[in-house]
């Protein structure tokens, strides 16, 4: 795997104010963190620490009161309309607790539709699509439709869409919450997979035990990073030998 001094996620002093006045509350407050190529990264805190709204920022889903966030590089605070959902077609993957797949498309075409989206012919999306279930080991399940799924083969699907197209960056957002203990140790093993393969993941989770399949823990606390566990990766130390 190659590796680059270019990290795929920066925030670099990102603030988040909801409100305004007596009434403004502040959800993240000068946040730094960097995550590469290779490297997943857990975040963890209580409830109301700014966990999902760091991952939204990283994702572009919502904006920053003050600070930058740079995906590849680029500044997507920069971005407008088209460029922002391009970006979150093309290059940031989204795993959510829920699922979020849409009830009336099978697996393959829920997994395809980022693609589609983006101008792909069906057929060379559906192509994708089937790699990218067999990459999360659920191919055959391509032409089920949700409500004929599990639990665990829908956060299948679900992760098979975050990573279509060789998305470079994958955030998750409690992605086991709603499954069995076995099952979410199924579906953190494929993240941490693609992680090797060379994706970036920003991991949200409240489980030690899920914390444990990440290179690297970052804990929030009322929207500032108290503390973290390992060390930032860089390009030479993604390039050690692990033990």
């Amino acid at each position: 795997m190659g590796t680059t001094n270019t990290p795929i996620l920066r925030l670099a002093e990102v603030t988040r104010v909801h409100g305004s006045d007596a009434t403004a509350v502040r959800a993240l407050a000068g946040v730094s963190m960097e995550v590469h190529a290779g490297e997943l990264v857990a975040v963890m805190g209580p409830s109301g620490s700014g966990k999902s709204t760091l991952l939204n920022l990283a994702g572009g889903l919502d904006a920053p009161t003050s600070g930058q966030v740079f995906v590849e590089g680029e500044a997507i605070g920069a971005l407008r309309g088209d460029g922002l959902a391009r970006l979150r077609r093309r290059r940031v993957g989204f795993v959510f607790q829920d699922f979020n797949l849409i009830p009336s498309l099978t697996a393959a075409e829920n997994v395809a539709l980022p693609l589609e989206l983006d101008g792909q012919r069906v057929r060379r999306a559906r192509r994708h699509a089937l790699a990218a279930l067999d990459l999360v080991g659920v191919r055959e399940l391509a032409d089920r439709y949700p409500d004929a799924m599990s639990g665990g083969q829908q956060q299948r699907v679900a992760i098979a869409r975050a990573l279509v197209g060789d998305r470079k960056l994958v955030l998750a957002d409690e992605p086991t919450g709603a499954l069995d203990s076995h099952t979410g140790e199924d579906v953190l093993r494929v993240l941490r997979e693609r992680c090797d393969d060379g994706a970036a993941g920003l991991l949200v989770t409240h489980e030690a035990r899920h914390a444990a399949w990440a290179d690297r823990v970052v804990f929030l606390r009322d929207g500032v990073v108290v503390d973290s566990t390992g060390q930032p990766a860089t390009a030479d130390s993604l390039l050690e030998p692990t033990a």
